[in-house]
């Protein structure tokens, strides 16, 4: 039987983690995707990253099969994604998801906290 923890020590041991200042790097540099995970309710207390696409962690399978008519065409399986949540464990479990499903350039970038104290661009 699996546990929260055993689920999130398996995204980890596949999903990079970068810092948020690497990260600020990626989203200055341009090219890179930036999604966050959360629901609404949750970005609405604190933000996003700017320019970030919003696909919640319970709606990623069917935003990221191109199969279903809910597909987002932000999510491309050779794209650049940056994954960014509450704390990074939100993240790392939507980032194995989508490597599970061929996605092979997925990163998780941590929490929106870290990202706003480092000083990254946000918006409401």
């Amino acid at each position: 039987m699996k546990s929260a923890k055993t689920y999130l020590e398996d995204a980890n041991a596949i999903v990079p983690r970068i810092s948020a200042q690497e990260a600020i790097a990626k989203h200055t540099a341009g090219g890179a995707t930036f999604i966050d995970v959360r629901d609404s309710a949750d970005i609405a207390k604190t933000g996003t990253i700017a320019g970030a696409h919003r696909i919640p962690r319970g709606f990623m399978e069917f935003a990221a099969d191109p199969d279903m008519q809910f597909h987002n065409p932000v999510l491309q399986k050779d794209a650049a994604l940056y994954l960014v949540c509450g704390a990074g464990g939100q993240a790392a479990l939507a980032g194995k998801t989508l490597m599970d499903m061929g996605y092979s350039n997925v990163t998780n970038v941590g929490g929106i906290g870290d990202w706003k104290e480092a000083g990254g661009p946000t918006e409401e």
